[in-house]
This record gives C-alpha cells, sequence and structure tokens, in this order.
C-alpha cells in the first residue's frame, strides 16, 4: 500500500508540474513579456487579468495549492534521493541533481516574487509596469530575479522530460535522448522570454 501510495504522489507530483504550475509559467511570463511592448502594453494585459471573475479563487485552485504540493512533496523527495553524482557522471545523474537543486531556488524565487507582489495587491497596491520597475531598481534583486528565472525554467523545462520518462511515453533511449533535446529548446526559448520580459522592466 505505501509503495502505491508513492507511485500515486510521484505520478500527481509530475502532473501538477506541467498541468496546471507549467502552463501558468508559460502564461505569466508571456504576459510579462508584453513589458517589452512597453509599459501600457503590460499595463493593460495586467488589468484585463485582474478584471478575470473568481480571480483569487482560480489562483488558489489552480495555481497556488498545486504549487505547494508540488513544492512540499517536491522537497520530501530532494531529501529521500540518494546522489550519486561524486561515483557516476552521467548527464542524467547530473540533470537530476540539477532538478532537485533548482527547486529549491525556485520555491524561494516564487516566495519572494509573492511577497513583493500579490501581498501588497492584498493590502490595496495596484500590480503594474511601476511596481516591477520599481522592484528592479536593485541591482542585487536584478540578479536575484535572473538566477530565480533561469532557475525555474530549468526546473520547468527538465520536469517535462521527467514527466516522459514517469509517465512512459519515452520508454527508450532514442526518444529519451530527442525528449532531451526538445527540453533544451523549451529551455532557451522560455529563457529568452523571461529574461527579456525582466529587462523590459529596468531603467
Amino acid at each position: 500500500m505505501a509503495k502505491g501510495h508513492s507511485f500515486l504522489s510521484h505520478r500527481l507530483h509530475s502532473l501538477l508540474g506541467l498541468f496546471p504550475v507549467g502552463l501558468f509559467l508559460l502564461f505569466h511570463l508571456t504576459a510579462n513579456y508584453q513589458a517589452t511592448r512597453g509599459p501600457e502594453a503590460f499595463n493593460e494585459v495586467v488589468g484585463l487579468i485582474e478584471h478575470v471573475p473568481f480571480l483569487i479563487v482560480l489562483e488558489f485552485v489552480f495555481i497556488y495549492i498545486p504549487i505547494l504540493f508540488h513544492a512540499v512533496y517536491g522537497i520530501y523527495i530532494a531529501f529521500q534521493a540518494k546522489h550519486n553524482v561524486g561515483s557516476f557522471s552521467q548527464f542524467r545523474n547530473q540533470m537530476f541533481l540539477w532538478q532537485r537543486l533548482t527547486g529549491i531556488i525556485t520555491l524561494i524565487f516564487i516566495a519572494w516574487h509573492v511577497f513583493e507582489t500579490r501581498i501588497p495587491k492584498a493590502m490595496g497596491a495596484e500590480v503594474n509596469y511601476d511596481m516591477m520597475a520599481n522592484i528592479l531598481s536593485s541591482p542585487v534583486m536584478i540578479i536575484f530575479y535572473a538566477i530565480g528565472i533561469l532557475s525555474t525554467v530549468f526546473h520547468f523545462s527538465n520536469g517535462i522530460w521527467s514527466f516522459l520518462v514517469h509517465w512512459g511515453i519515452t520508454v527508450g533511449p532514442r526518444s529519451q535522448r530527442i525528449a532531451t533535446y526538445v527540453t533544451m529548446g523549451i529551455f532557451v526559448i522560455v529563457s529568452f522570454i523571461g529574461l527579456s520580459a525582466m529587462a523590459a522592466f529596468i531603467q
């Protein structure tokens, strides 16, 4: 029974990492990318999002709760996993380790980002271009956000590879090798979108 429960928890953990958490990441970075078109374009997109009916309910059901489960169970996996990087230097073993490390970094980054944006919003502040520009007015925060974005995108991209394996979609060496190239491409493209969006707020 314990093994069955662990199997289902692993499946749910990987599933939530893509649906809805991964999809939200893509949506969020794409929305932020509108800042490259100017403050007005970004504020317009944010305004449309903020006027979605029952937004707070949707955020908790499809974002906060899935992220919380994925994070808590991910931390459990990270501390239970046996890392053999010192003994085995295979590429996938390295990626396994980086997936766990970026998971911790991503959790810290998301918690801080929520603290800097959603908490002020709950207290009456307006989420807009000026808010993000003010957050990124410090060189320290620029570095922090750059690391956070790259870490989050890597965790998402490499997580796709793990999802495909755990769900039996890529079962052979060739399909897994192709998946590696595809997920690397996703990492490059999504990182470009995220870092471009961040750069648009730096004045």
